[in-house]
C-alpha cells in the first residue's frame, strides 16, 4: 500500500486488529502520516485536517474482525472513501444538456469566468469555446475586461483563431452594461452560448470585486466559473474562498449569486501533486468542471476522479 500505510508497525497493527474497538490512539500514528501525505500533495492544510477528523470519527469503535483486515488497510479505505465523495459533489453540471435547455426556452446560456490576474482565464474560456463549437454550438464570446490595457485584443486573436464572432465595447466602460448589451445582442442573433471574460483582479480589491459582483447580480449568468492554477494549493483555496465572500458581501440579494464550478489550469504541470483539486472541491461543494493540461485548445479534460485518487493514495 505505499509509503503512507507501511509505517504503522506490526506491534501496533497486531493490537488493534481482531475485537478490539478502535481508539483514536490506535489510529494516530497512521493519521498523523497521512495528513503530511495529504498535504504533500497539495491539499490545503486545512482541509488535510478535515479529511483526516473524517477518516478518525468513521474509524473510532469499529472493530476490523478479522487478521486479514489491519488498520491500514481501513484507514486507506476509509481515506478512499472520503475523497471520493469530496471529488464528487452533490451538483453535477452537464452543460451541453443545460444549454440545449436554455435553446428550448429561446434563451443564450451565459457563462461568466471569473479569477485573479494571470491564471490563463481568457484561454480557458477559449478552450471551452472550442469545445463547445466542436458539439455543434454557436457561441459569441464578450470582452467584459474593461480595466486591462490589451485585454479585448487578446480576445480577439482567440476569436479570429476559432472562427468565433467577439462582442465588445473597449475599455472603461461598465463591465455589467457591456455583459447585459452581449446577452441581448446573443439573443437577437441566434446564438446557443456567450461566454463572458472578466478582468483578472486580486480578491481584496475592492472596486473591481464589486464591479463583478454586479455584473454576475445583474445578468444572473446560468454559471460562474472560478479559474484557478492546479498549483497553488493553499494560495488558489484562499482566492477562492475570498471571491465567494466578495460575491456574498457586496450583493443586495437576500440569496447572492456564488461561484457554481471551477476550472483547475496547468493540470498537466502537477505530476501527482492534485491535492488542489480536492481542496477547492471541499471548500465550495461545487464541481471541477475541466482541467487545463496546455496551451492549445484542445488541451482541455474533464476531471478523471479515479486518476486523481490513485494520485492522492500512492
Amino acid at each position: 500500500t505505499g509509503l503512507l500505510f507501511s509505517i504503522v508497525s506490526v506491534r501496533h497493527v497486531d493490537m488493534c486488529i481482531g475485537q478490539k474497538p478502535l481508539t483514536k490512539e490506535d489510529l494516530e500514528p497512521a493519521l498523523k502520516t497521512m495528513k503530511n501525505h495529504l498535504v504533500s500533495k497539495n491539499v490545503a492544510l486545512d482541509v488535510a485536517g478535515e479529511i483526516i477528523e473524517s477518516v478518525a470519527a468513521t474509524l473510532e469503535g469499529e472493530k476490523l474482525g478479522s487478521f486479514t483486515r489491519g488498520v491500514n488497510t481501513a484507514v486507506r479505505e476509509a481515506l478512499e472513501i472520503a475523497l471520493e465523495r469530496i471529488l464528487t459533489p452533490k451538483r453535477s453540471i452537464n452543460i451541453l444538456r443545460e444549454v440545449k435547455a436554455s435553446a428550448e426556452k429561446g434563451e443564450p446560456y451565459s457563462i461568466v469566468f471569473i479569477g485573479v490576474n494571470g491564471v490563463g482565464k481568457s484561454t480557458s474560456l477559449s478552450k471551452v469555446c472550442y469545445y463547445l463549437q466542436n458539439n455543434g454550438l454557436k457561441v459569441l464570446l464578450c470582452a467584459c475586461d474593461t480595466f486591462r490595457s490589451g485585454a479585448v485584443e487578446q480576445l480577439k486573436v482567440h476569436s479570429r483563431n476559432l472562427g468565433c464572432p467577439l462582442y465588445e465595447q473597449g475599455y472603461a466602460k461598465d463591465p455589467a452594461s457591456v455583459a447585459m448589451s452581449g446577452i441581448k445582442y446573443a439573443k437577437d442573433n441566434g446564438f446557443d452560448v456567450i461566454l463572458i471574460d472578466t478582468a483578472g483582479r486580486m480578491q481584496n480589491n475592492a472596486p473591481l470585486m464589486r464591479a463583478l459582483t454586479k455584473l454576475v447580480a445583474l445578468n444572473r449568468p446560468n454559471l460562474v466559473l472560478f479559474v484557478g492554477e492546479a498549483l497553488v494549493g493553499n494560495d488558489g483555496v484562499d482566492q477562492l474562498k475570498l471571491f465567494n465572500k466578495a460575491l456574498h458581501d457586496y450583493s443586495d440579494s437576500t440569496t447572492p449569486r456564488l461561484i457554481d464550478g471551477m476550472i483547475l489550469t496547468k493540470f498537466d504541470t502537477i505530476d501527482d501533486k492534485v491535492g488542489a483539486a480536492v481542496s477547492m472541491v471541499h471548500n465550495t461543494g461545487q464541481p471541477i468542471m475541466f482541467v487545463g493540461t496546455g496551451q492549445k485548445y484542445t488541451n482541455l479534460n474533464k476531471l478523471n476522479v479515479k486518476k486523481v485518487l490513485k494520485a492522492l493514495i500512492n
